[in-house]
């Protein structure tokens, strides 16, 4: 007969997992230009990135949103020439990128971003790139696979990015054909298609084309520039497309511009933004069970008066107990958590109780 403590037999004791999900809407209004003189977007003295606020950053309300930045391999065709602004910083970022997110080859080198993720076949790969940096605050464990949605406008003119023509960048059926191979985790391939216009190059099949890469677990999205390039994923019969506000191209921004002008250029294009982020919560439920014989009396020292129980007005009455808490131990007897009945629960010989208790971390 238990009247203090009962140990618990493993079939009492069982283990879940729970998925929780929260949209995270990102309108392009607060990316793009809500308050005067970006004041939601911070630049630091080392130039190697900017962030982003859903409030003017020095608010002691404002939640940082993401990180941005740029980079391109060493490998890539705008490398290699002297004079160009921060190339070293921008190389930097890409490989050190890369390399967290890729890993190494067998032979010690850093991958490139691949565009399929099919590395072991080659393919093509992504040299220039653009990286948002999801903050844990909105990413939590995860993005959900399936529910990214990057909507970007790519007007020629940098005055009107949204007017006449827009794509949008999803990792469509991520959901079972994402691909396991990084050192992060698992990633999915964010596919373009138009949602306004015809923008993409005639010549993509199915009206999707691969325009970058989703890191799920890391909370990173690796966007290849050539989204925003005439003649690459773009239609070179439409109007050149003034990336910088001087009229340049992707190209010359990405070699003239430092680093928080390209953020800023790219910022300008952000039409929408939506992601579903994932909590994953694991439960032990214990199953405290009180049979008949169990805890019918109380340890409390107010149980009993003049060595009577309380609650027995006659010698034959059944002894009585009113469950209100339940204690976890350790196994040596140390209290671990408690758990509390919403109102006190009768308990004599005549009843047995089987209590729930879920322990979530």
């Amino acid at each position: 007969m238990a009247t203090t403590f009962k140990e618990l037999e493993p079939k009492d004791i069982v283990s879940t997992r729970s998925l929780l999900h929260e949209a995270i809407p990102i309108t392009g209004a607060i990316v793009s230009g809500t308050y005067v003189n970006d004041a939601n977007i911070k630049n630091y003295s080392h130039g190697m990135f900017q962030s982003v606020y859903d409030y003017p950053y020095l608010s002691s309300s404002a939640n940082h949103i993401f990180d941005i930045t740029t980079g391109y391999s060493k490998q890539s065709s705008l490398s290699g020439t002297s004079g160009k602004t921060q190339q070293d910083k921008k190389i930097n970022l890409y490989n050190e990128l890369a390399q967290v997110l890729m890993g190494f080859d067998y032979t010690g080198s850093v991958q490139l971003f691949d565009e399929d993720g099919d590395l072991s076949a080659g393919g093509t790969k992504l040299k220039e790139c653009l990286f948002l940096n999801f903050s844990r605050l909105l990413n939590k464990d995860e993005i959900k696979k399936g529910s990214f949605s990057l909507e970007l406008g790519v007007s020629g003119a940098y005055a009107t990015p949204f007017a006449t023509d827009r794509v949008k960048l999803a990792d469509t059926n991520a959901a079972t054909s994402f691909k396991v191979n990084s050192p992060v985790g698992e990633y999915g391939i964010l596919q373009a298609t138009n949602t306004l216009g015809t923008p993409l190059s005639a010549s993509v099949p199915g009206g999707t084309i691969n325009a970058g890469l989703l890191f799920y677990q890391a909370g990173i999205a690796v966007i290849t520039a050539s989204i925003f390039q005439s003649g690459g994923l773009l239609s070179a019969s439409g109007p050149p497309l003034e990336f910088i506000q001087a009229g340049n191209g992707i190209n010359p921004a990405l070699t003239s511009s430092a680093i928080s002008g390209v953020c800023d250029a790219f910022r300008h294009r952000i039409y929408n933004l939506s992601f579903n982020n994932t909590t994953e919560l694991n439960s032990t439920v214990y199953f405290c069970r009180a049979n008949n014989n169990d805890f019918n009396y109380s340890s409390n020292p107010t149980y009993l008066s003049a060595s009577k129980i309380r609650v027995k007005e006659g010698q034959t009455d059944p002894p009585i107990s009113y469950i209100t808490t339940v204690g976890l131990y350790s196994a040596d007897n140390e209290l671990l958590a408690v758990a509390k009945v919403s109102e006190p629960l009768k308990k004599d010989p005549t009843q047995e109780l089987t209590l729930r208790v879920r322990l979530d971390y």
